[in-house]
């Protein structure tokens, strides 16, 4: 029997017992389409969040307070605008392209009858640049506002949905009161998707009608000049601020310096874990298909017990009958995996398309990999799991096989 004889022969198979195959060719579809999507779905929060990070910067740094160690004699020093100074002056290399100090706070806005509570965050001028953050709407304060602690804020698009309809251009001029205070609108923030809900006002201001604080900063941001230079301006942080705090051993700092960098790294890895876990998830459904496709295969050995006894008398070897229900077995788990690979496909295609209509679910990224590869291993189920009924079938004595009844 050729190998075309054998494909007409397992097709016929596949008609005469519809309902048992289509029901045998489920475990595969469902695990094929199962892969195609859950690696599309990995690929499209991994490509979010890269997205998301990038677009930061990737060569920004940022210098916190530290939660973990204490210096030996108990005592830390807050990060204040002294530091930042004596960053903003340093002229060795590596440069810094910004430094920039940011205090942070917790506010709730009030206009007219509506409230919302976002995140306060106070900076200089240079936090547009810093934070790669552009402007929707009006225009972003002046060193003069924080000079003279003028109260001024800039809008993120969370707050001004919940104030003003998300119309940017009906927020710009208004008084809204943050806190206890009242403060003028003067722009509004393009969103980013990380950082919308906020509302950003000179430094001064913060501390002066928000939260005090003297001249401490929560965290200054540092640009470095490029990505390859991240890692020198980092040791050159910790060297400067080491001094400035009078700090010998490193184990021992009162502050964190980190960088999107390291983040993007990190995030990378836990998502080529989160899509490697979500491939094994699938790949149980292959499994289990493919004992299905083992188990209909014993029965179809059993069935045909007769058939393959007159074969054997007639001259078939043993190479023809193992041939031919290893191809009915590939040939079954190779309909479902290409059924599976229509669903699968579809199912991403349409995800796609639904989160382009929800700014926060992250869109699937169907990757033709996951899908040869999907394909791919539903054929070497097939083969696998075929082997042993096959072969159980080659092995049958036509004596014994035409006595079966």
């Amino acid at each position: 029997m050729s190998i075309q004889e054998a494909f007409k022969v397992a097709l016929r198979g596949l008609r005469a017992n519809r309902l048992r195959s289509v029901l045998t060719m489920l475990g595969i579809m469902i695990g094929v389409a199962a892969v195609i999507l859950l690696v599309a779905l990995g690929n499209g929060t991994s490509a979010r969040l890269n997205e998301q990070i990038t677009s930061l910067g990737t060569n920004l740094i940022g210098v916190l307070q530290s939660r973990g160690s204490v210096a030996t004699s108990g005592k830390t020093q807050p990060l204040t605008d002294k530091d930042v100074k004596a960053l903003q002056q340093d002229t060795q290399g590596p440069r810094f392209s910004s430094v920039t100090p940011v205090k942070q706070a917790s506010a709730v806005l009030a206009f007219q009858n509506s409230l919302w509570r976002t995140s306060i965050v106070g900076s200089s001028r240079e936090y547009l640049t810093a934070f790669h953050r552009t402007m929707a709407a009006g225009n972003f304060y002046t060193d003069g506002d924080v000079n003279t602690s003028n109260r001024v804020a800039v809008l993120g698009p969370k707050p001004v949905e919940r104030l003003f309809g998300g119309r940017s251009v009906d927020a710009l001029g208004q008084t809204i009161r943050i806190g206890r205070q009242s403060f003028q609108v003067v722009g509004v923030l393009v969103p980013n998707g990380l950082n919308d809900d906020i509302a950003v006002m000179p430094i001064s201001a913060t501390r002066n009608y928000l939260v005090g604080g003297g001249d401490t900063v929560d965290q200054i941001v540092v640009e470095a000049t490029s990505q390859a230079t991240v890692p020198p301006t980092m040791n050159k942080i910790t060297r400067i601020l080491m001094d400035r705090h009078k700090v010998h051993d490193p184990d021992q700092k009162d502050f964190e310096v980190r960088s999107n960098l390291e983040l993007l790294r990190q995030y990378t890895q836990v998502s080529d874990v989160l899509t490697l876990f979500l491939f094994i998830i699938a790949a149980i459904s292959l499994f289990v298909g493919g004992i299905g496709i083992m188990n209909i295969m014993l029965v179809t050995v059993t069935e045909r017990t007769r058939e393959i006894g007159i074969r054997k008398a007639v001259g078939a070897r043993r190479k023809a009958i193992l041939k031919q229900f290893l191809i009915e077995s590939v040939v079954l788990a190779g309909v479902g995996g290409l059924i599976g690979v229509v669903v699968g496909v579809g199912l991403s295609l349409l995800g796609k398309t639904l989160g382009a209509s929800f700014g926060q679910f992250a869109p699937p990224e169907l990757s033709a990999g996951s899908v040869v590869l999907a394909f791919t291993v539903s054929l070497c189920v097939g083969l696998f799991f075929g082997a042993y009924p096959a072969n159980r079938a080659a092995r049958m004595r036509p004596i014994d096989a035409l006595r079966y009844e």
